[in-house]
């Protein structure tokens, strides 16, 4: 089972923590190693150092307020609501699921809010139709809902089992200006998320792609203002591909596991910042120069130590290569700043919790440079705690 763990600071000396678990197609299988799941954790809490357990469980009824029990929430399908329809895909299906999941003592479950779904037929057209049969549905279970504000394309990533792609009313902007999307070396346009550089652009019929995000946020909350915060509990924002804090550094398309992936930062926008931010570190030079030409990282599916940049002692320990990747790592973390600083406006007064989401990337770790991590915008390396930043 596919999870994520989100831990948070408590108002005890132990922290929560909450798991995230995503149920796929294969519902009754998927549920009962769930199940299989809760009962080995209790097993393996209750007997591991059986002793420590038993002194660990005097000093937890010590404790004031008492030691809370782990929330968890499982992550719906993807196309729980159906993207042609914008409605309930099975309801008598998913009514099961949903039986199954309160029986087992889960807290609630986590569900995609679709872009492409809700804001489809054109700018500032909200049709929340599906989203209200699938929140009435949970409430009436008695479960709590994560609901992810998904300005993602659904398909291209490991998982991803349809295809819902970004309103069309965005694709056609890029039809006209293809630097709205992510662009790899080879001019390959990602259209899974916008590329940040568009950050504060008045592209879409005015408005920006953070005032984009605000106000579909807005109404999202204005719409189930009534379900907030005792049944919608948390707003998950969606800060990249996947719904993640990250650059498309490895799309399927190209990528191949366990390969470095690209770096994404050559549409016009992109380059446009990188030149500003040489010419205000003293180095505008750097802005004509880079970001890295083929020669120096090779392909999608490299391998650290067969490129120049990469390598052991490789261009990313230079000068130029730190301040290269400064501001590409830098640039994601302004970008996911400005959009949740939209998502605190947006929720205002609301009490929900807002979360997002940082990718684990785990392959290649072991070289100096963690090539993967960098191209996916996470200046971690050797000696570098590239995800302290990000936690800041």
């Amino acid at each position: 089972t596919k999870g994520q763990i989100v831990a948070e600071a408590g108002s005890s000396r132990l922290p929560t923590i909450c798991l995230c678990f995503h149920l796929t197609s294969g519902c009754t299988m998927r549920l009962s190693a769930f199940l299989l799941f809760l009962s080995i954790a209790d097993l393996v809490f209750a007997e591991v150092g059986h002793d420590e357990h038993q002194t660990k469980a005097r000093q937890l009824a010590k404790l004031k307020p008492p030691f809370r029990p782990i929330p968890a929430f499982v992550m719906l399908e993807l196309d729980t609501i159906d993207p042609a329809k914008n409605r309930l895909g099975d309801r008598v299906r998913l009514t099961e699921q949903l039986t199954e999941l309160k029986r087992a003592g889960v807290d609630g479950v986590m569900a995609d809010v679709w872009w492409g779904v809700v804001e489809r037929d054109g700018p500032g057209k909200y049709d929340w139709t599906g989203y209200q049969e699938l929140i009435e549905l949970v409430a009436s279970m008695g479960l709590k809902l994560q609901a992810v504000m998904s300005f993602h394309q659904c398909g291209g990533n490991v998982g991803d089992h349809c295809y819902i792609p970004l309103p069309q009313w965005v694709l056609d902007v890029g039809l006209k200006n293809p630097d709205i999307f992510y662009t790899d070396m080879s001019m390959n346009r990602n259209r899974e998320y916008l590329s940040l550089g568009v950050d504060t652009e008045p592209l879409f019929q005015g408005r920006s792609p953070l005032d984009v995000y605000e106000d579909f946020m807005t109404s999202f909350r204005m719409t189930f203002q009534s379900y907030i915060p005792a049944i919608i509990v948390e707003a998950q924002i969606g800060l990249g591909p996947a719904g993640e804090m990250r650059y498309p550094a490895y799309p399927l398309a190209f990528w191949n596991f366990p390969g470095v992936g690209q770096f994404q930062c050559y549409d016009k926008f992109m380059r446009r910042e990188l030149i500003r931010h040489a010419g205000s570190v003293g180095h505008p030079e750097y802005g004509l120069i880079w970001p890295p030409h083929h020669d120096d990282v090779g392909n999608y599916n490299y391998s650290v130590d067969h490129t120049r940049f990469f390598s052991e002692e490789g261009l990313w320990t230079t000068e130029q290569g730190q301040f290269f990747l400064e501001w590409y790592a830098g640039m994601l973390i302004k970008h996911a700043d400005s959009v949740l600083e939209r998502a605190q406006e947006a929720f205002q007064g609301s009490n929900i919790i807002l979360a997002a989401k940082v990718a684990g990337i785990h392959w290649q770790s072991k070289t100096k440079s963690h090539g993967p991590e960098l191209t996916a915008g996470y200046f971690n390396t050797e000696g570098r705690n590239g995800y302290l930043p990000i936690a800041e």
